[in-house]
């Protein structure tokens, strides 16, 4: 009898320290941090990389000196556009190169890297006043910014962000946010700079200072992992080999069984 006491306490046991605790499962806690700690009131913005692709377009009062300012399918460099109309046109995004550099018609290679949108914009008009007549209205928006999460998500995949921010929570909500299997506790994120450095960073999401953290909002093409629980790696290996734990099961069955019977 002595001997099904041990074997029930230790199966309980088990099933105890395969359960994720509440305070493991929750994001946010003790946010009262937020309300403590000294913060720089800072909105984050976009800073151009080398590989982003970048639309820009320029306007001016006649379309016709603005013409030679795009290049659209179809078009060679050589070109400047002027009588081929831009209605319905599909521009061609300029990809910035590994030193950071756009090649603009007429104005040739700009440095961008590094630089806000805003930034670009004021570096761009500048240089196509010595061109114009008039102050042209410059606009420079990415059309690459995007992110990964991977692993214990509702809908693992690549996301397209529109506004140029994002932060990890969002991210997370793009992917369905995470399972009950996940480890909210040490989410990785991997990160490779403008110089080509890569490095995994560990956050914990179940604490509020997160918001505080340099990497709270997300740089384009980081790749956000949600690594699982042991519960959850526990409980595939017993589907994986469910035929050796029923077998094992059994047997364990059988020889309580007959140990019932002898003590009786």
């Amino acid at each position: 009898m002595n001997f099904i006491k041990h074997v029930f306490l230790l199966l309980v046991i088990l099933l105890l320290s395969n359960c994720a605790s509440y305070q493991d499962s929750v994001y946010l806690r003790n946010d009262e941090i937020l309300d403590t700690v000294k913060q720089k009131y800072s909105l984050f913005e976009y800073r151009i990389m080398p590989k982003d692709e970048l639309t820009i377009t320029v306007s001016t009062t006649t379309p016709e000196a603005s013409a030679p300012f795009y290049r659209k399918i179809g078009m060679t460099k050589g070109q400047n556009g002027i009588g081929q109309g831009m209605d319905n046109a599909k521009l061609l995004d300029y990809l910035v190169d590994n030193e950071g550099y756009i090649d603009f018609p007429v104005l040739g290679m700009i440095s961008v890297a590094g630089l806000s949108t805003r930034e670009c914009e004021a570096v761009i008009r500048e240089k196509l006043q010595a061109y114009l007549n008039e102050v042209p209205n410059v606009t420079v928006r990415s059309s690459s910014y995007k992110v990964s999460v991977l692993g214990e998500v509702a809908r693992p995949g690549t996301y397209r962000v529109d506004d140029e921010k994002i932060t990890i929570f969002q991210a997370l909500a793009e992917a369905g946010d995470m399972t009950l299997f996940s480890d909210r506790k040490d989410v990785h994120l991997l990160r490779e700079d403008g110089q080509g450095r890569r490095k995994v960073i560990h956050l914990d999401l179940t604490e509020a200072n997160i918001a505080l953290s340099p990497y709270y909002y997300l740089q384009q093409n980081d790749v956000v992992y949600v690594k699982p629980t042991p519960a959850k790696v526990h409980s595939n290996t017993f589907t994986g080999n469910a035929s050796a734990w029923i077998t094992m099961l059994s047997l364990v069955t059988t020889v309580v069984s007959l140990i019932m019977v002898i003590t009786n």
